[in-house]
């Protein structure tokens, strides 16, 4: 959560509960727009699908901001939902700004990475490689913050969510293992930039 002011207990408590409230509403409303998205798309017959990263190619360079939006069906969208909101909800626990930052990051970082070095004639779709980003995200920043409270965070998320790291390799056709991938990788980088403290410099002698 954001940072709490020095409240008397009963504002302290309005200013959690208000906070709890505009997460969730934010979480909700990335949720509503790929369900809409996706309602949309089936009235289109799938057009939108079209609009996913497409590796070293121009017309999907959008794709990479568009595809987290998008998928293949509400299938696919109802297995990337939960995910989506149990992983991104524990990184909006850092706050906000953290949750945007870092989500920011990993769609252009590792949507970059997925439209340079993904394979040819392929077109990619779907929130899993910022659900991966995430995944990394939670997984790397105990260690790079050096903080209790998220190593605590990053070990209970392999527990609960380590088995998703067999997504990262080759395995069903069909399934974007690059994007989980770059998504993951980018998550972990993500956490580096973010919260890796610079050494003070020391004199020499």
């Amino acid at each position: 959560m954001d940072n709490l002011p020095n409240l008397p207990a009963d504002h302290r408590r309005d200013k959690l509960v208000s906070s709890v409230k505009e997460n969730i509403v934010l979480l909700l409303g990335a949720v509503a727009l790929a369900w809409g998205l996706e309602l949309f798309d089936t009235i289109l017959l799938g057009f939108l699908d079209r609009f996913g990263i497409q590796p070293r190619s121009l017309s999907g360079l959008p794709g990479i901001v568009i595809s987290p939006f998008l998928h293949l069906g509400f299938g696919h969208l109802i297995s990337n939902t939960l995910p989506f909101l149990a992983l991104g909800g524990i990184v909006l626990i850092g706050g906000r700004k953290v949750f945007f930052t870092a989500t920011l990051f990993i769609i252009a970082v590792g949507g970059m990475a997925l439209w340079t070095l993904g394979p040819s004639a392929t077109n990619h779709v779907g929130a899993s490689g910022l659900i991966f980003g995430y995944l990394g995200f939670l997984l790397a920043r105990g260690i790079v913050e050096k903080s209790g409270f998220w190593i605590i965070v990053s070990i209970v998320t392999l527990v609960l969510y380590g088995g998703m790291l067999s997504g990262v390799l080759p395995g069903q056709p069909g399934i974007s293992w690059q994007g989980h991938l770059f998504g993951f990788v980018s998550g972990i980088l993500a956490a580096r930039v973010m919260f890796t403290r610079e050494k003070p410099l020391q004199g020499a002698g």
